[in-house]
């Protein structure tokens, strides 16, 4: 087996045992990696694999003995195109993004899911693994057995198109920023996004779907809403947590599955 600690992840894939691991729950947030593998009823932590570069990953088990990896995927897709490249390299070969996003569509509140099926990817990364019209499809599979956990565990959830961008102010037309002037290109974005019927906004998903297609492994995407773009722009703190517990719930469900 290969004992090359990987540069970024910093873990090889010895250190995942036998028989092999094969799926990830991959979380921008490192806290929330932290919280799936230490702090979720029906989760064991079995090791704590790395905390480098703060792409915090542990080893896992379900109460039905399979085990899973939680790592992190840091901001944006720069950061999850490198890891997502490091995980395959070690053996993985199904991932869900467990992630947050802001709606787009009047009907996407705070405190729902959006399982993506496909994203609008404007992504730069992305155009490093494929060509921009290459398409951004999630797993069909894996992502059926997401909308089956979230209807199983009554969850309110919305499956659809994702529009994922680079950056989380100018991208997602946000003007409460820094930068009270966003670029005439940008101006009326999101309106068109919800007449094109996309649900929501988020950062990282279309580059996962891309690099999914083109390496061979099952990806998909779960992710809470934390802010509805139809009537603000700011995320609802308040809600996080419950939000967050769902699509956590539902990622769980559907890999035990």
């Amino acid at each position: 087996m290969d004992k090359e600690t990987r540069y970024h992840i910093g873990f090889s894939p010895a250190v995942l045992g036998s028989p092999a691991v094969t799926t990830a729950l991959l979380c921008g947030d490192p806290q929330r990696a932290r919280r799936i593998a230490q702090q979720t009823d029906g989760v064991r932590c079995l090791q704590v694999l790395s905390e480098n570069r703060g792409l915090n990953s542990y080893l896992c088990a379900l109460e039905n003995g399979s085990r899973f990896v939680a790592a992190t995927s840091g901001m944006g897709a720069p950061s999850l195109s490198i890891v997502v490249n490091e995980l395959v390299q070690v053996g993985i070969r199904r991932i869900v993004r467990v992630g947050t996003c802001g709606g787009i569509a009047d009907q996407v509140k705070v405190g729902s899911l959006v399982i993506s099926q496909a994203a609008l990817c404007r992504q730069g990364a992305a155009n490093d693994i494929a060509p921009r019209d290459y398409p951004a499809a999630a797993d069909p599979f894996l992502t059926v057995a997401l909308v089956e956990a979230a209807r199983k565990l009554q969850v309110e959830h919305y499956l659809g198109l994702t529009a994922s961008v680079d950056s989380f102010y100018e991208g997602q037309e946000r003007s409460d920023s820094a930068n009270r002037y966003l670029l005439r290109k940008l101006q009326g974005r999101t309106e068109e996004y919800r007449q094109l019927q996309i649900l929501n906004y988020e950062m990282e998903a279309g580059t996962l779907f891309k690099m999914g297609l083109v390496y061979g492994v099952a990806a998909a995407c779960v992710c809470a809403v934390l802010a509805e773009r139809v009537t603000g722009e700011q995320v609802l703190v308040a809600q996080k947590a419950l939000a967050e517990q769902n699509a956590v719930r539902v990622a769980l469900a559907a890999i035990a599955g």
